[in-house]
């Protein structure tokens, strides 16, 4: 047991580290991710000392049960495929230019209106693509508008982490313990949607407050004048994502899995591209964007966590800790449990941690640890930039565009912002469980 909890935990130190130090390693022209790679070398690791039993890894892998990461990695990197492929087309600059239009008369106007968008958005894509997409221009906005970017870049970060628990498929972490735990579209979003309303207006409020002073200057520029050029792939992509939502809604009714759904989803978007750049005799760039920027590197991260968690299962570990955290008061040590520890591991390697407690308490710990731990993956990401990858990236986007935007300040707003969110979509959990 003890070596299994010093090669995991030196892994987690390690991937942290290499996030805020050396996030990047360099060949030639390609450049990948440090964070995946230790990660992997971790598993393996751990797999050729005999601390995890590789069998039954590979029967995990091919087992036909929800928990299944190769289904769950299926669905996130199909659902994130639908989003990239309506961002590469400009549908997200778009709405964002037409907000921004809207909403000239004032900064306060534009914070509202910048915060729902977000909101929407990320209840029906993704939080990490909503980030990835919205961040850049909020950076040469507030650059040609001469005004401070911090409220709407922290009201675009907080909007999409607090939204993104609406869905099952707002955040690849809802997906990993949802699934864990048996729970399909629908059965998800009947306990889901009230503590998402409350964490939402009461993070919402806070930042309105915090941020009052710095919104009454005037906007002296102008918002951007952007045009989509495809409008019917546009449309294609819109229909696709609205018609594999309602098939995640009522798959469990009619028997279908929810990766299966996304599956056929991407594969019908991918053949339309393909016979649409047939006959217009082009290249189908908007597909080509997707299969370049699908964060693959979730794979490999996702897989080698999942080992080292089995591992950890297998000598005993998770079960100790669902000791340690009880039956009493489950939404409440659950929540805070989590929510901290996404902030030391990352909330994707803390959600398939947790999957393995709630499993190991048999039954014990109930549905409230389940979307306690859910809320803290989600609110988590809000506390420091650690949280989660959305957060490494987003600062990683911020020092490209000059804006300085230290851990210290990320903390400042996480605790005044991300602490009290947690109680308000704890204490919603509360009613609804």
């Amino acid at each position: 047991m003890i070596a299994s909890i010093v090669i995991c935990v030196a892994t987690c130190v390690a991937m942290i580290l290499s996030v805020l130090f050396f996030p990047k390693i360099k060949l030639g022209k390609f450049s990948i991710g440090t964070y995946w790679v230790i990660t992997l070398v971790g598993a393996i690791v751990l797999m050729a000392s005999g601390q995890v039993d590789v069998s039954k890894i590979g029967q995990a892998l091919i087992a036909n049960n929800s928990i299944n990461p190769l289904k769950i990695l299926v669905l996130f990197l199909t659902m994130t495929i639908l989003s990239i492929f309506l961002d590469e087309l400009g549908f997200f600059r778009f709405l964002a230019s037409v907000t921004l239009k809207k909403a000239r008369t004032g900064q306060r106007k534009l914070f509202v209106y910048l915060y729902v968008l977000v909101s929407v958005l990320t209840i029906f894509t993704s939080n990490d693509i909503i980030i990835l997409s919205f961040t850049p221009f909020i950076c040469y906005f507030a650059k040609n508008a001469k005004i401070n970017p911090t409220p709407y870049l922290a009201a675009e970060f907080v909007a999409a982490n607090t939204w993104s628990m609406a869905l099952i498929i707002g955040n690849p972490t809802n997906i990993y313990l949802a699934t864990a735990y048996g729970l399909d579209f629908v059965s998800y979003l009947k306990f889901s949607i009230l503590p998402t309303v409350f964490a939402g207006l009461v993070s919402f409020g806070i930042m309105f407050l915090l941020f009052r002073k710095k919104l009454s200057s005037p906007i002296e520029g102008e918002a951007e004048d952007f045009v989509v050029k495809d409008k019917f792939l546009l449309w294609v992509g819109l229909a696709h994502l609205l018609i594999c939502t309602i098939f995640l809604a009522v798959g469990s009714y009619i028997g279908v899995e929810m990766w299966i759904v996304s599956l056929c989803a991407v594969g019908s978007l991918f053949i339309f591209c393909l016979v649409t750049a047939l006959v217009r005799k082009e290249k189908p760039r908007a597909l080509l964007g997707c299969l370049r920027r699908a964060p693959y590197e979730l794979v490999p991260f996702v897989l080698s966590m999942f080992v080292m968690i089995v591992g950890l299962a297998q000598q005993g570990v998770a079960a100790k800790l669902a000791n340690l955290l009880g039956s009493d008061f489950s939404i409440l040590t659950y929540g805070f449990s989590s929510f901290f520890s996404a902030n030391l591991i990352n909330n994707i390697p803390m959600s398939v941690l947790f999957s393995a407690i709630i499993e190991a308490s048999s039954g014990a710990a109930g549905l409230g640890a389940v979307f306690a731990t859910i809320v803290g993956s989600n609110i988590g990401a809000i506390f420091t930039p650690i949280g989660a990858l959305a957060g490494i990236m987003w600062s990683g986007i911020l020092n490209k565009h000059g804006i300085k935007f230290s851990y210290l300040d990320f903390l400042k707003i996480g605790v005044t912002v991300a602490i009290p969110t947690m109680f308000a979509a704890l204490g919603a959990l509360y009613i609804v469980i």
